[in-house]
C-alpha cells in the first residue's frame, strides 16, 4: 500500500465526521497479523484519555499537522511533555511499557502512524487513570 495525501485527507474527513474525532486506518497484512500498525486521524478536542499499554511500548510518529504526548507519574503528576510535528526537532517517539500518557492534538488534520507489538487489546480499568 502506497501512503499518499489523499490517503491522509480521507482519513482527516472521516476523523472530522465521527463523533470521537479520531479514525484509524488498519495497516498489518490480514487480521491473522499479531501487529498492531494503523494510522490514526486525530482532530483536536478529540476524547484521549490517560492512559497506559502494560504489555507493548508504543512508537508513534507525527505524518502532518502537530501533536503533543504528555507523560504521567502513577500520582498522575506530568512527567514530560513532547511535541512532535513533521517539520521539527521531534517527529516520533516510542512510549515505553506501562508510561502513563495522553495526547492533546494542537492542529487540524493530524495524522500519525501507530505501532505495538502483539495483537489489540482493549484497555481494561486499571490501564485507565480516572
Amino acid at each position: 500500500m502506497i501512503i499518499d495525501q489523499h490517503i491522509l485527507d480521507d482519513l482527516t474527513s472521516q476523523a472530522k465526521a465521527s463523533p470521537r474525532l479520531r479514525m484509524n486506518l488498519d495497516l498489518r497484512n490480514s487480521p491473522a497479523d499479531g501487529s498492531q500498525r494503523m494510522l490514526n486521524a486525530i482532530e483536536p478536542g478529540s476524547p484521549l484519555p490517560i492512559h497506559r499499554h502494560r504489555h507493548s511500548s508504543e512508537t508513534v510518529v507525527c505524518l502532518r499537522g502537530r501533536l503533543r504526548e504528555i507523560f504521567y507519574d502513577n500520582d498522575r503528576q506530568v512527567t514530560e511533555i513532547i511535541d512532535l510535528a513533521p517539520d521539527s526537532e521531534c517527529v516520533a517517539l516510542n512510549i515505553p511499557i506501562g508510561q502513563w500518557h495522553t495526547v492533546e492534538v494542537l492542529e487540524s488534520g493530524t495524522v500519525i502512524l501507530e505501532c505495538k507489538d502483539g495483537g489489540y487489546e482493549p484497555l481494561g480499568e486499571e490501564d485507565v487513570m480516572g
